[in-house]
């Protein structure tokens, strides 16, 4: 019978130093070395595994999203620590702080994308009400 105690994901980085600084340093995160990578603490209690990779391909699509009560102070806050908001020209339209805002329009919640130091796709997210 399946019965598995725990799950998580994990993904790859192309440097695990830049990907502990990145996540540590910049988003304040929690991260434990372990042998072949990190474990990732996340809000709420999840967790997910980094690990390095040679021929590393960044994610195409949004692999971890950070939902928090005020998007427009999460991206704030992201700025001034040197992140840069993803600009998507062929999506619904973002505004001039790279915010798509869903929530006014009824398409689901306000978003920002931006990138790791490896290339993977992460969002903030502000849930629709």
């Amino acid at each position: 019978m399946f019965r598995p105690r725990a799950a998580f994901s994990g993904f790859s980085v192309d440097d695990l130093a830049r990907a502990r600084e990145f996540y540590v340093g910049v988003l304040g995160l929690t991260s434990e070395e372990r042998p072949g990578g990190m474990r990732i603490s996340l809000p709420g209690g999840g967790t997910v595994w980094a690990y390095p990779k040679e021929h590393h391909q960044p994610t195409t699509y949004t692999m971890l999203d950070f939902v928090v009560d005020d998007i427009d102070e999460a991206v704030a806050a992201l700025t001034e620590r040197g992140v840069r908001f993803e600009r998507y020209e062929d999506g619904p339209p973002q505004d001039e702080k790279g915010i798509l805002r869903g929530r006014s329009v009824r398409l689901g919640p306000d978003i920002a994308w931006f990138k790791d130091p490896a290339g993977n796709i992460l969002a903030v997210l502000q849930e629709a009400d």
